[in-house]
């Protein structure tokens, strides 16, 4: 027994020497597995962070090693254009462009022949000259598709980077080319709001919104190149404006081009006819001689003119266009649109009255509005009478197109001159109106105006419920000095409800030829003037303005001009 417990005692000391070891071993290894597993979970940390800043954060774009090989930095994230109901005029899609450092490229000529082949547009011979230089950066080709994007990669081609960047998309296209403008290769505008609007545009992330209301822009448009091409004009243009507060709801000129591909327009595509075109505007103009006569009191509903013969001064002789050749009251002579009446009313107030009243009107100096194109009117200088009667019926001066629209507007809605905006007006807002004649000589021009519809030239742009009122013209056109006879711009101007205007509206097309239906005739009354009778009816529709009884008592009592000559 003491023998066993000896032996017992013995064997104790080594043993527990044996699991010493074993422990310490054990504990050695689950530090070395700690340790191992805090790496691994810092390297997991570390890789899925990068995959989150690449994929997320940076959006798995390449690093902007472009940068530091160009002068300025790329400008991204400008903002959108809307039109006044929200919807996208202009925006920027995130793409791809694609350059390459020329040190590390292997093979210069196989990658220029390669991507020559994947690239359409790319020249492979001015590529390789690119790759051949001394330079570390070349640009190979901008804002690619993602499938030009997927080609590139596929080819393994070292020394090859993309660069994120931003390409402008227009989704209306030639719908509002004129209007939204566009930009350059590098997103910075260079026509139309995209150039007016641009330091905002990139500063804020904040819409522009224009008062165009593109289902509007779309049936003007629509209607307008309808009468182009029925006439075979060489252009046209139309504008709708809101007579009280100045908002352009819809601008057209034709022709146009398409925002998304500028390049490819010509210089007359591109050419804004409302804006930076300059006409002489014939007998649309009367309305501003008439109104000034009656603002000036020199002329009332009573009078009477003598237009039995032509008025010659000068070189000069004054004839009307189908005339009645006899004496004509007030009413008639605007009816009838007689250029000797008219002549005959402007020298009872004088060129120095004239004058001042175009001036009024903001006639007589460039427009200001939201865009660059905007051109300066042709003014007399001197302004002498034989300028004074010519420019009575709309020749020998020359005005763009919105400064007609926003005269005109101003002769109907009660006398205010109102600065025409392409940007939308917050509702209840404040804006500018400057008194041009008193309310009393607009409630007069509005029955002129409604006379000629009922009763004169305009009579087909009659639209029955929606009370259109407007005056037509037609002005041979004035190149290089020299009229030509089969060259007319021919116009209406004017706009609905007479009795109250809510929409003002200016139609012109450029050189309309004559139809069968014409009777030979390419006058405002016979091209611009339909047009009117089928587009009122559409924009009221779509504008919630419901048709009115036009014979109720109120309303005649409100437009009634006895026109007749009491012989």
């Amino acid at each position: 027994m003491a023998t066993r417990l000896s032996d017992v005692l013995s064997f104790l000391p080594a043993r527990l020497k044996i699991e010493g070891s074993a422990k310490q071993t054990i504990d050695v290894a689950r530090n070395r597995l700690l340790v191992g597993g805090i790496m691994f979970a810092l390297a997991f940390l570390v890789v899925g962070f990068r995959v989150v800043d690449l994929t997320v954060i940076n959006e798995g774009r390449e690093p902007r090693l472009a940068n530091a090989h160009r002068l300025t930095t790329l400008e991204m994230d400008r903002a959108d254009i809307v039109d006044r109901n929200d919807v996208l005029l202009a925006t920027s899609l995130r793409t791809g462009s694609l350059y390459a450092n020329p040190r590390q490229l292997l093979d210069p000529e196989d990658a220029a022949r390669r991507l020559a082949r994947a690239l359409p547009g790319v020249n492979e011979a001015e590529l390789l000259a690119r790759f051949r230089s001394e330079r570390t950066f070349v640009w190979v080709k901008r804002s690619l598709t993602p499938r030009q994007q997927a080609a590139v990669n596929r080819l393994g081609i070292p020394g090859l980077f993309f660069q994120r960047e931003e390409r402008r998309i227009y989704p209306h296209g030639q719908i509002a080319g004129h209007i939204t403008g566009f930009t350059d290769i590098d997103n910075r505008g260079i026509a139309g709001a995209e150039q007016y609007f641009d330091e905002r545009l990139r500063r804020s992330n904040e819409p522009v919104q224009l008062a165009i209301d593109i289902r509007a822009q779309h049936i003007l448009r629509e209607e307008l190149a309808h009468q182009v091409a029925e006439f075979r004009a060489i252009g046209g243009s139309a504008m709708v404006m809101d007579s009280n507060n100045g908002e352009i709801l819809a601008m057209v000129s034709l022709p146009d081009f398409d925002s998304n591909t500028p390049a490819l327009a010509s210089p007359e595509a591109r050419f804004n006819r409302n804006t930076l075109g300059v006409y002489e505007m014939g007998s649309t103009f009367k309305v501003f001689t008439f109104a000034a006569a009656l603002e000036y009191g020199t002329t009332n509903f009573n009078a009477v003119y003598d237009a039995s013969r032509p008025i010659e001064i000068g070189r000069f002789t004054i004839h009307d266009f189908r005339g009645q050749n006899r004496r004509l009251t007030m009413p008639e002579v605007f009816m009838y649109s007689s250029n000797i009446g008219t002549v005959r009313m402007a020298m009872q107030f004088g060129r120095e009255r004239q004058r001042e009243f175009l001036s009024r009107l903001g006639l007589t100096r460039a427009a200001q509005f939201e865009l660059p194109e905007i051109g300066p009117p042709i003014v007399p200088n001197p302004w002498r009478d034989i300028n004074m009667m010519t420019v009575a019926f709309g020749h020998g001066m020359a005005v763009s197109p919105l400064q007609l629209i926003a005269a005109v507007n101003a002769s109907v809605n009660g006398g205010l001159m109102v600065r025409p905006t392409l940007l939308r007006r917050p509702e209840g807002a404040e804006f500018p109106r400057e008194r041009v004649m008193t309310a009393q000589t607009s409630e007069q021009m509005r029955r002129l105006l409604r006379l000629v519809v009922e009763r004169g030239s305009a009579r087909s742009a009659a639209a029955p419920g929606y009370l259109v009122g407007g005056k037509t013209g037609t002005a041979e056109k004035n190149v290089r000095g020299r009229y030509r006879q089969n060259a007319r711009m021919s116009l209406f101007a004017g706009a609905f409800p007479i009795t109250a205007p809510r929409y003002s509206m200016l139609i012109i097309l450029d050189e309309p030829q004559a139809t069968a239906r014409t009777q030979g005739f390419a006058t405002g009354g016979w091209v611009a003037a339909p047009m009117v009778a089928r587009l009122v009816p559409r924009l009221a529709a779509l504008w919630g303005l419901p048709p009115m009884d036009e014979t109720q008592p109120q309303v005649r009592q409100q437009l009634f001009v006895n026109a007749a000559l009491s012989r």
